[in-house]
């Protein structure tokens, strides 16, 4: 099967279903920030102990309630929107949630046939609450709080993980015996999961057929069913200790990258599936286990998940009971859902029209469930899913 197989398969399936297909899905199966796995996963070691030294002993950088002052703090109000700027330029938040970072896709070329995906990142600086660029990290992902941030050094996989934090910009190392290339937070951010891979799982090979449909040869792909992923440590973040679990991946798989996520409660891990059950869940020693049961709906392609009350579950342009599947309510004009503002409001994408010629010219929006009000938090993206300055946001509790 090939790559042009593999996407339409994936789209033929969503769209099978109730929900409509989101803009841009062939793009988020192909490359996704993380919570992108595919297919079955098909062996599970038995948890190897692996302790993980803090390489230096520092206070831990925690939720920001200490003695600094935080942009994200400073500025309570109950909406922080500037639907004036696209990419974002000053501090975005509503209710308990926030725009962290957001990032910018290219390839590094490294010969004339393989280069990689790589991000480049614009993240909150705590003291000036503005986003700032920076070029040091292939990947990261940013604890409640907004105070501390998980990074990745260029080259990946990775032999230490980095503990950022906003406001000083000192960081904290902790070093790990196997690569790393993805990094998550539970979610009270006690924990990390680490995916490791024995090679960088960003890696892309010139293809010579147009592989996106665009009417252009040459396109950029991952050479699809050769995941490199091993494992995944779960690491407490205070002390820098844990413990490496073997999980591998079929042949078969999608996506090169498959990154291990947070179940609602922290107590699992999950990797997503582009076929039923979509997602497959395993307890923090790497043994395969059931869904917990308001997650039987949630999707790893929505990056909203549940509620912070767990009750109900974000989908596209609609909200679920997370225990029934029943449709609440549908969003109109809500593309993707991106994060909880609290347990009746989203973040969503929206676009204006959603008229399938302008479904990539969308902006951050923030709903109301059962209400028809919408509040701008940013400006429109460009009406192009390959232009180069197309931003990603990451969204974190504040």
């Amino acid at each position: 099967m090939n790559v042009d197989e593999l996407v339409r398969d994936s789209l033929r399936e969503q769209a099978a279903e109730t929900v409509p297909v989101p803009p841009g899905f062939a793009d988020r199966v192909l490359t996704a920030r993380r919570r992108r796995r595919t297919r079955t996963l098909a062996s599970v070691a038995a948890a190897t102990a692996a302790v993980v030294a803090i390489a230096v002993a520092v206070p831990l950088l925690g939720s920001g309630k200490d003695d600094v002052r935080l942009a994200s703090e400073k500025n309570k109000s109950d909406i922080i929107a500037h639907p004036d700027q696209s990419p974002p330029r000053d501090l975005i938040a509503a209710g308990d949630t926030a725009l962290a970072a957001y990032y910018t896709y290219s390839i590094d070329k490294q010969t004339k046939d393989r280069g990689v995906r790589a991000r480049t990142y614009w993240l909150l600086n705590q003291k000036t609450g503005k986003y700032e660029k920076t070029t040091k990290w292939s990947f990261m992902d940013i604890a409640p709080g907004l105070r501390t941030a998980a990074v990745l050094e260029k080259d990946l996989p990775a032999k230490r993980i980095g503990l950022l934090d906003l406001f000083t910009g000192d960081v904290r190392w902790i070093p790990v015996d196997r690569g790393v290339a993805g990094v998550e937070f539970s979610p009270d951010g006690s924990k990390l999961v680490a995916t490791t891979y024995s090679e960088n799982p960003d890696l892309v090979y010139k293809a010579d057929y147009d592989s996106d449909g665009d009417g252009k040869k040459n396109d950029w792909m991952p050479q699809w069913g050769q995941s490199d992923r091993t494992g995944f440590y779960v690491i407490d973040v205070d002390s820098g200790e844990g413990s490496w679990s073997g999980v591998t991946s079929n042949v078969d798989d999608l996506n090169v990258r498959q990154d291990f996520g947070f179940s609602h409660d922290g107590k699992l891990v999950y990797g997503g599936l582009t076929t039923d059950p979509h997602m497959q869940y395993y307890d923090l020693d790497g043994n395969e286990v059931d869904k917990p049961a308001n997650e039987k709906y949630r999707h790893w392609i929505n990056d909203a998940g549940l509620s912070p009350n767990g009750k109900l579950v974000a989908d596209n342009g609609m909200v679920l009971d997370a225990n029934t599947g029943k449709v609440v309510t549908k969003v109109e004009g809500a593309q993707e859902p991106l994060g909880w503002a609290d347990d009746e409001r989203l973040v969503v994408w929206g676009c204006d029209p959603c008229n399938g010629r302008n479904e990539y010219r969308n902006r951050l929006l923030l709903v109301t469930i059962g209400s028809d009000n919408v509040v701008p938090l940013s400006d429109f993206r460009k009406a192009s899913a390959d232009y180069p300055g197309r931003w990603v946001p990451m969204f974190s509790e504040r």
